[in-house]
């Protein structure tokens, strides 16, 4: 049975339905805002009852039989939405900082940001979180956690442009802009509408950081670095110094488990200690481990080595038996940010009935952290000393590796074959949803893993780990590693011979670079498949197919549609009705651009004929267009369906596409102010998305829809970054084109 929310959301959505109007439009008409109206409309705000009335006159209808399901949806409030939270856990030991933890929460409140800064070791992070863990109530919209892996030994500290097209997906922006100052735009505009608390962790310097701050709004941002970040204007720094005696002890006598009573012994241990937290806790961990110890003798064992991170971690190694003490050495060569048990078990050849209480024993140490049920990470400081003992006492240390990418590389396989995609028949059996979470999780430890195989020269990882990501990747579009990997893909399957993986990598490679507009990269792409690449009718088609479509943004009519054919030929002997369907649009569209109308709406016919669901929008499309001048009914209803695939199938970049072409049929229709309400909506829907060809396309449009409508200014501002795209991007038929209808805005304005 369906909630009153639910319920008032489907009255609402029934009301725009008859408006026949945009968001935006419907928006403007009943006095609304259209973010609001957004949220009305999917159920993440309850009206007002003045908005239901003002809605309802837009539309000449009488809100009153309305007013018994707002009563109830407004009682039971909006729809719940989950708060997100990356937040690690809080200790349940942290001990003192009372100082420092309120400086930190009155500085989030007044500045909105902070910096805590201090040596290794020294309790930043267990700060950070449990500041961010007691405020959580503050920020309804969530608490996000990134590590920057500034000084995390065995990787690169993440660069800020990644870094940002991870913030954004955990957002749900999983398509971000291309650039680095795009996606830092993004970001603020995003945080400005919420209210989140935001934990970058571990960051390098101030540069790396600075890229990643909100702008105006209610989201904050706590930093943890071991430098102090003075540089960063409105950042305040908060420096964290080694604890106080009294404190360190508290913290020692909990981990420990004892009470305190050998004064003189206790003082010893915290000075070998240096009152860090990380240290204090294992000297701790090793004394409750050991009942027949007393204080002293930990004491007299810690001033055997004069480094105090050697003495404690090794005395924590100490207590662990030998494979225990391996599978610690190992953990120190392992690839990303986390890890859960089945890599571990992985990586040191572990039965599963013996890996947890090995897990569990270290997690005792402190040797290891567990995030949650079963998800493990190490400190950096530890991950450094058990990286150096592998280095020198672990001959398998390689071969552990190695176990483990061959064990990531499975669970990628195993996971893409439970979810749709064209590429196979049919999925295999398994939750879709479960699959991509799972890539979701995993993401940067597979991106790891795959630098680890290059470097380990491990070519059937390297080749096969971004076929089996594809499908992830295609719903994550503009990925930032995503061409590096299928360019050292398409490398590895040459070496191994395996022509067809070569071929399928280099036409995925060509499909990444197209959407990022880079089309001449693009086609050298999809050119080499189609040379290197055995007699595949299904690839060929494919390949025909997209060539085709760069063909046809470089300007090269005629060629794209002889690929266009070429492609269709092929698709109708392999029985693929859906790619026959695609070709025969396209090629209309192509015939539309050369002048031959009454040919475009026969071949966009009869690709609508030919395709099911999602697979009819580039017909509907295309006829719409193709029948705005001669047909306008026709051509909206068309259009319209088009878009109600779209938005039914949630294809956020069809929708983006129908509401531009929407605008460009009103336009030759003569209503221009109607048609820049959809090149607008056009535009909101690709912001979020890594969409460069389309944005240039939108660009052209739309500036030539302001022109018609006598909005100058607006058209030369369009064109004008158009002209910026193309000369970046290396497109001289967009800077052409664009600069033609420059000249034409100033001849007529």
């Amino acid at each position: 049975m369906s909630s009153p929310q639910e319920r008032l959301v489907a009255q609402l959505a029934r009301i725009k339905e008859l408006s026949g109007l945009s968001l935006r439009s419907l928006a403007r008409e009943s006095g609304l805002s259209s973010s609001s109206l957004s949220r009305y409309l999917t159920g993440r705000l309850v009206p007002p009852w003045e908005a239901v009335v003002a809605l309802c006159r837009a539309v000449g209808r009488d809100p009153r039989p309305l007013r018994a399901v707002w009563a109830e949806a407004a009682q039971a409030g909006p729809a719940h939405v989950p708060r997100r939270n990356d937040l690690p856990g809080d200790l349940f030991d942290f001990t003192g900082r009372e100082a420092e933890s309120a400086l930190v929460e009155e500085l989030l409140r007044t500045a909105g940001a902070v910096a805590v800064d201090g040596m290794p070791g020294v309790g930043k992070t267990s700060l950070a979180v449990h500041v961010a863990h007691r405020l959580a109530p503050s920020y309804p919209d969530g608490g996000l956690y990134l590590d920057l892996h500034g000084f995390t030994p065995g990787q690169e500290p993440l660069e800020p442009q990644a870094a940002l097209g991870r913030l954004l997906a955990a957002l749900d922006v999983p398509q971000p802009p291309a650039s680095a100052a795009e996606r830092a735009a993004l970001w603020r505009s995003e945080l400005s509408r919420r209210r989140v608390l935001v934990v970058l962790d571990n960051a390098l310097d101030a540069e790396q950081v600075r890229p990643l701050l909100p702008g105006a709004g209610k989201s904050t941002v706590l930093i943890t670095s071991r430098h102090r970040l003075v540089s960063l204007d409105g950042v305040p720094p908060v420096s964290l110094e080694p604890l106080a005696d009294r404190d360190a002890a508290s913290l020692f006598g909990r981990a420990a488990g004892v009470a305190l009573t050998e004064e003189e012994a206790v003082g010893q241990v915290l000075r070998q200690c240096g009152g860090l937290p990380l240290a204090l806790r294992m000297a701790g961990a090793r004394l409750r481990h050991r009942p027949g110890w007393t204080v002293a003798v930990l004491a007299e064992r810690l001033r055997d080595t004069a480094n105090r991170f050697d003495s404690v971690f090794g005395m924590s190694l100490r207590q662990l038996d030998a494979v225990q003490r391996r599978m610690f050495r190992l953990l120190g060569v392992l690839p990303g940010a986390d890890f859960d048990a089945a890599v571990a078990g992985a990586l040191a050849d572990l039965p599963p009935a013996r890996l947890g209480a090995v897990l569990e024993e270290l997690v005792d140490a402190h040797l290891i952290q567990e995030l949650s049920p079963g998800r493990y990470r190490m400190h950096d400081l530890i991950r450094q000393y058990a990286a150096d003992l592998a280095a020198d006492e672990e001959p398998q240390a390689e071969a552990a590796l190695r176990r483990v990418l061959t064990h990531y590389l499975a669970q990628a396989v195993a996971h893409d074959r439970t979810l749709p995609s064209p590429y196979r028949k049919e999925p295999s059996p398994g939750d879709p949803a479960a699959a991509m979470a799972w890539f979701d999780l995993e993401y940067v430890n597979l991106i790891a893993a795959f630098d680890a195989a290059v470097r380990l020269g491990m070519d059937e990882v390297v080749a096969d780990l971004p076929q089996a990501m594809r499908v992830w990747f295609f719903r994550h579009r503009g990925t930032d590693d995503q061409a590096r990997l299928l360019e050292a893909g398409a490398a590895a399957a040459a070496r191994l011979g395996r022509d067809q993986e070569r071929a399928a990598l280099l036409a995925d490679l060509g499909y990444t670079r197209a959407a990022a507009g880079r089309l001449t990269e693009a086609l050298s792409a999809y050119e080499l498949a189609e040379r290197s690449g055995p007699d595949d009718d299904d690839l060929a088609a494919g390949l025909a197919l997209r060539i085709g479509l760069v063909r046809r943004d470089l300007g090269d009519l005629e060629a794209a549609q002889a690929r266009f054919r070429r492609a269709r030929e092929l698709f109708e002997r392999i029985g693929r009705r859906a790619g026959q369907a695609q070709a025969l649009a396209f090629d209309g569209w192509v015939t539309l651009r050369l002048g031959r109308h009454s040919e475009a709406v026969e071949l966009a016919r009869a690709s609508i004929a030919l395709a099911d669901g999602p697979a009819r929008i580039t017909g509907l499309v295309t006829l719409g267009v193709a029948l705005a001048a001669h047909d306008p009914a026709e051509s909206l209803r068309t259009l319209h369906d088009a878009l109600r695939l779209s938005e039914q199938n949630n294809l956020q970049h069809n929708q983006a596409w129908c509401h531009n072409y929407l605008g460009v049929a009103l336009r030759i229709m003569g209503s221009p102010e109607e048609a820049l309400e959809h090149h607008r909506r056009a535009f909101e829907l690709l912001e979020p998305l890594a969409e460069v060809q389309m944005e240039i396309d939108f660009l052209h449009t739309h500036a030539e829809t302001s022109r018609v409508a006598g909005r100058c200014d607006e058209a030369l501002a369009l064109l004008d970054r158009t002209i910026g795209l193309a000369r970046e991007l290396g497109r001289p038929h967009d800077e052409q084109l664009a600069r033609a209808a420059r000249e034409a805005v100033r001849a007529g304005c």
